[in-house]
């Protein structure tokens, strides 16, 4: 099958109907709530909202009073520095919930920028202690991922502090393409995979021109292939054994 041959991924219509009809919620990524968590969950719901590739979810030095929880697409939390330097964070798919460390920080702490179109539910952040309060059970599920976002940053930091360029662009391919299997955005091998080299450089802090050998480098030895924009990993023990990468089974995460 020739790559002109696969629709374009198509991003879910913005979100007019209940909670309990949220596609996500059918993907077994994900864990299952009861119909009165899902009430809760909707009435703490304040809306949905769409942003355009390249468009900005949370602007960096903005506050902003809503949380978010990505139904589709793919965007990603930054820091800049005064002279215009991007540190990549994190990258953001289908069921992260968005903008929760703003919550325990003086000032807006960083930006969110959509890499494709997206699709979002949000939070109203003034609602957020009521939530807490009335509900231990989601109370948890928000701390579990809030967790699991600080686990993916340490494991940045180590990348960044330890591993070296073939090393971290070998990690990165591997954690990405698994993290788009879990939620159901691979085909017969091939992973939708919108992120280009200017956001690999950003994430791993390499030049450009660095970051652009290094995958050239590993292509050459066919560990993986990237054709408009789909990723597919051709040596996945090889790449993970380059990258120090070794897959754990990711436990279904909660869904807000």
């Amino acid at each position: 099958m020739k790559f002109e041959d696969y629709p374009a991924p198509v991003s879910p219509p913005r979100c007019a109907h209940p909670c309990g009809q949220c596609g996500l919620r059918r993907n077994p990524a994900f864990i299952p709530v009861s119909d009165e968590e899902l009430r809760v969950i909707e009435s703490f719901r304040g809306g949905t909202r769409a942003v355009d590739a390249g468009g900005s979810v949370i602007e960096e030095h903005r506050p902003c009073p809503m949380l978010f929880t990505l139904y589709s697409g793919w965007a990603f939390r930054y820091k800049t520095l005064s002279d215009g330097r991007r540190q990549i964070l994190s990258f953001l798919l289908p069921g992260d919930f968005i903008g929760l460390q703003d919550e325990f920080a003086d000032g807006q702490t960083h930006g969110v920028e959509a890499v494709t179109g997206v699709t979002l539910c949000a939070f109203p952040r003034e609602k957020l202690w009521n939530l807490f309060h009335a509900q231990p059970k989601l109370s948890y599920d928000i701390t579990w991922l809030a967790a699991r976002e600080e686990k993916m940053v340490d494991d940045n930091l180590v990348t960044a502090g330890r591993r070296n360029a073939g090393e971290r662009v070998a990690m990165l391919l591997m954690h990405l393409y698994r993290r788009a299997e879990r939620v159901g955005m691979v085909r017969d091998g091939w992973a939708e995979f919108p992120i280009n080299q200017q956001h690999i450089a950003d994430a791993l802090g390499l030049s450009l021109v660095h970051t652009n050998k290094t995958l050239r480098h590993l292509q050459r030895l066919g560990l993986y292939k990237i054709d408009s924009g789909w990723l597919r990993i051709l040596e996945p023990r090889a790449l993970e054994t380059l990258g120090d990468y070794f897959e754990r089974p990711m436990r279904p995460a909660p869904l807000l």
